[in-house]
């Protein structure tokens, strides 16, 4: 199990059996590079033991109020303060860590064992109960190591990845393995039994009555010091610069003190796609030491590779330039800093200026004319063009909910689309089942009317941990590269959480207090410019250099999607693709990533599973 996931922690791995629990971790080597520092890590009394992967950012401020009250250290790792503060205050003392985390605390003496993992969700922690034992790993690869462990396909997460791109928490491809949710404790007792709480969710409430001005100078304030906690390292250090607002606040954050920040960039040879311009006028302003790499060609080469790292079906296409700036980063350093969560938290995507738009056209016709809508919007998608097309889709979103609504912002499969591709027997298997569940169900948890505090709270649950924040992980531990997120600090978001939503977002202005923050900072073409994102050249990729692979996994492989989809209905979306009558990019790559996926994990042939290296494995068996 944990030689499965070497890639996360090349530097040691070790597994140590105890009465009634193993425990095994693989070790990337960032704070105090000694062997004292390797995992699993034994308290003196050997009571209990602890693996741990992620980083405590206060770790220090822990370790002295720990040492004022007699507790001995013997090493400068993190993990004996995560350790000595947990056997010494028990589990309410998880509040206490700031930091990104997935950690298993077994206490030998009672036969209890604690798996939590960190408020946003940065590192992931699977486990899976098979024959009365609790097996759990930081990757899905490390349980399936496990011969009794079952492959079972889950029929509602199937749904789930095809309308989303990812498979969210706590869910998993597998119906018998299970993610544990973002903000988590589980806790087994001696006799088998487990119960899992929330320590930590995002609280939206009632707004704070506060000035832009003061709203700027504590965003500042704190987006400081979080940088600073997170550029405490033993080893090599720099960050990713796509040259968009948020990672650019990070890196001129990081150059306050005077320090030489080495920045990473990705471009692509596609202009339209191409940030690197952007990136350099940062790298230029604080005089980086700044490398970039333009993706030209051998995608299709690289992605088979890619795919390897991802043991569940997972589509988001930027997770092709993750892999690579991290490659290209690994080159000179070990721990790298991102602008992550800035447009979740503060309102920085277009679709919420989309979804504001149309609530606000929503709240202007009675309940009665919008159901008129909704019944002719079907008619109108019938109808040749664009702009009918467009009409539709507006009148079937203004028919719906909010919630519903939103959903159908971030959804990357039309029903309609869905139900013409469904083979008879997967419609069996999912019997009533509809993926907006999940975002009515986490929408209507809010704790606010504010229907713009309701959808990023729907972001922070959902497309967050199971999407941004599973591609960061995943392609950067597959370079055995650490990633730090200074805008996703728990302070961070709850001070965003309580602010007015005008000072986020107001009639399509996006994340206007973080952009004013940094105003003096930042130059003014990377404050004012259209925002790009992450993206790919999909479209161009399908009808050329995805082509080929493309073709052998939908018409000679194709048996994963053979299993879901009607094979006539997938060479009727290729041929209209290829044809240039609809962009079907979206559904093309979530199609191939999931065929790959079967391929790698579901395929007969034991041999064309994957074995690739990965670090912490956190697995008692």
């Amino acid at each position: 199990m944990v030689a499965s996931i070497r890639h996360r922690g090349p530097d040691a791995q070790a597994v140590r059996q105890f009465n009634g629990a193993v425990l095994g971790h693989a070790r990337l080597s960032i704070i105090d590079l000694s062997e004292a520092g390797n995992q699993p890590f034994v308290s003196n009394d050997g009571q209990y033991a602890l693996v741990f992967n992620g980083e405590i950012y206060n770790f220090k401020t822990l370790r002295r109020e720990l040492e004022n009250q007699g507790v001995g250290f013997r090493t400068q790792t993190d993990t004996e303060v995560v350790l000595a503060l947990l056997a010494r205050e028990g589990m309410a003392a998880i509040e206490k860590l700031n930091g990104m985390f997935a950690i298993a605390f077994w206490d030998n003496e009672a036969g209890t064992l604690d798996l939590v993992r960190d408020r946003i969700g940065k590192k992931p922690l699977y486990y899976t109960e098979q024959d009365g034992q609790l097996l759990f790993a930081s990757e899905l690869k490390s349980l399936l190591q496990c011969p009794n462990v079952s492959r079972e396909i889950r029929p509602d997460a199937v749904y789930d990845f095809f309308a989303y791109q990812y498979v969210p928490d706590p869910k998993t491809i597998f119906k018998y393995i299970y993610k544990l949710e973002p903000g988590s404790h589980l806790h087994r007792t001696k006799t088998g039994k487990i119960k899992v709480r929330r320590f930590w969710a995002p609280q939206m409430g009632e707004p704070e009555s506060v000035s832009m001005e003061e709203a700027k100078g504590q965003l500042l304030d704190l987006l400081e010091d979080a940088t600073r906690q997170r550029m405490i390292s033993d080893v090599p250090l720099g960050a990713f610069l796509s040259g968009g607002v948020d990672s650019s606040g990070v890196v001129a954050m990081m150059a306050k003190g005077g320090h030489t920040v080495t920045t990473c960039s990705i471009g692509f040879k596609e202009k339209d796609f191409n940030e690197t311009e952007f990136a350099q006028a940062v790298a230029n302003q604080y005089r980086t030491d700044h490398r970039e790499h333009t993706v030209e060609d051998g995608v299709a080469e690289r992605l088979l590779d890619i795919c390897r790292f991802l043991d569940e079906p997972f589509a988001d296409s930027s997770l092709v330039p993750t892999f690579l700036v991290s490659e290209l980063a690994r080159k000179d350093v070990t721990v790298a800093l991102t602008g992550d969560g800035g447009d979740e938290i503060f309102a920085g995507y277009e679709k919420y200026a989309t979804d504001w738009r149309e609530n606000q056209l929503r709240n202007k016709f009675p309940s009665s004319v919008r159901a008129v809508m909704g019944n002719l919007a079907p008619a109108l998608r019938r109808v040749p063009g664009k702009f009918l097309r467009r009409a539709s889709s507006l009148m079937h979103s203004l028919s719906l909910d909010p919630a519903k609504a939103f959903y159908v912002t971030n959804t990357f499969i039309d029903d309609h689309i869905w139900q013409l591709l469904l083979n008879e027997d997967f419609r069996k298997d999912l019997a009533d089942y509809h993926p907006s569940e999940l975002t009515e169900h986490v929408y209507n948890q809010c704790d606010s009317e504010n229907h713009l505090a309701k959808i990023l709270y729907t972001d922070m649950r959902t497309f967050l941990p199971g999407d941004i924040l599973v591609k960061a992980d995943r392609m950067s531990m597959a370079n055995s590269l650490e990633l730090r997120s200074p805008l996703l600090d728990y302070r961070i978001i709850e001070f965003a959480n309580r602010l007015p939503s005008e000072l986020k977002f107001n009639k399509g202005d996006k994340k206007i207090v973080l952009r004013e923050a940094l105003e003096p900072l930042l130059p003014p073409e990377i404050l004012n410019r259209k925002k790009m994102g992450f993206s790919t050249p999909l479209a161009t990729w399908f009808r050329e250099e995805l082509k080929g692979i493309a073709e052998a996994h939908f018409f000679e492989k194709g048996q994963g999607l053979g299993q879901i989809f009607r094979k006539d209905h997938i060479r009727l979306i290729w041929d209209q693709h290829q044809r240039g009558l609809f962009d079907h990019a979206p559904l093309l790559w979530s199609m191939l990533m999931y065929e790959i996926w079967w391929q790698n994990y579901m395929a007969s042939n034991e041999a064309d599973k994957p074995q690739p290296e990965t670090q912490a494995a956190l697995a008692p068996c």
